[in-house]
């Protein structure tokens, strides 16, 4: 008796109202109307009105057709800025390492969150010369191989949702020509080899971290230069295979089958 009186005198009833709709939209494909959340709830629309506009401006419910609500990556964001990243990026900084001095080229690893591509952790190379790119760092979706790799390992509908995100927040909005055919190609290969669209001369070398469930948690990237004073480096080839190999011992670690 006290316990329940306890929770009834804790109450936050906005709060509460807040989390039932995040863990409805949650469990449903397609969205919901303001209608369709009030009657699953059993409470009135008019009570859903106020608290689905705040969810949408602030970024974990999205419009879909105008009159449906859907969640968006948001809270997905919110948990890779948790421990496991943190560890990811603990644990991939010797691979990281490894992979840079077997190959003569830097390397970054990317993860997707609240709407961007963001570098978390990046290892230099070993020589002079080399392309490495500053951790916090924003970059696109559409035009880099990481983005495309983050995308290609998710289902249709996350990506579906992380290129919404993505659309909302940054300006590079144009899809390249059959992007989703890529997507599925760089899927079936494995791994994503591209010319750099920021960068004259440079290739953008990316492969999946896999989660357990097959989804990628990250994208290791190396943005390959040819070093011309350097004729025992590995080409672009030999460097994609060690690139693929470090990315499987990544997604080893975090728990995924990879044979």
């Amino acid at each position: 008796m006290a316990d329940d009186e306890d929770s009834e005198r804790y109450r936050a009833p906005a709060l509460d109202k807040g989390l039932d709709i995040l863990e409805l939209l949650a469990g449903i494909d397609g969205g919901l109307t303001q209608a369709e959340i009030a009657k699953e709830l059993g409470r009135s629309p008019n009570e859903f009105y106020r608290m689905l506009d705040r969810l949408v401006r602030r970024g974990y419910v999205t419009r879909l057709d105008s009159d449906r609500f859907s969640l968006t990556l948001k809270l997905f964001g919110l948990a890779q800025l948790h421990a496991p990243v943190r560890r990811l990026a603990s644990y991939a900084t010797p691979i990281m390492r490894e992979l840079a001095m077997k190959t003569r080229q830097a390397n970054q690893l990317v993860v997707f969150d609240r709407g961007a591509a963001v570098v978390i952790a990046q290892q230099e190379a070993p020589d002079y010369w080399g392309i490495s790119v500053r951790v916090g760092s924003h970059i696109g979706l559409f035009n880099t191989g990481s983005g495309h790799v983050l995308l290609a390992f998710r289902s249709p509908d996350e990506r579906a949702m992380m290129i919404s995100e993505y659309e909302r927040r940054m300006d590079d909005t144009v899809q390249p020509q059959d992007f989703d055919a890529r997507l599925d190609t760089i899927r079936e290969r494995g791994y994503e080899i591209m010319t750099s669209a920021q960068i004259a001369g440079v290739y953008n070398l990316s492969a999946p971290i896999l989660a357990p469930d097959g989804r990628a948690l990250a994208a290791l990237t190396c943005p390959y230069i040819t070093l011309v004073n350097a004729p025992n480096a590995p080409d672009i080839g030999q460097t994609t295979e060690i690139l693929v190999k470090a990315a499987k011992a990544l997604s080893e670690l975090a728990g995924a089958k990879t044979h």
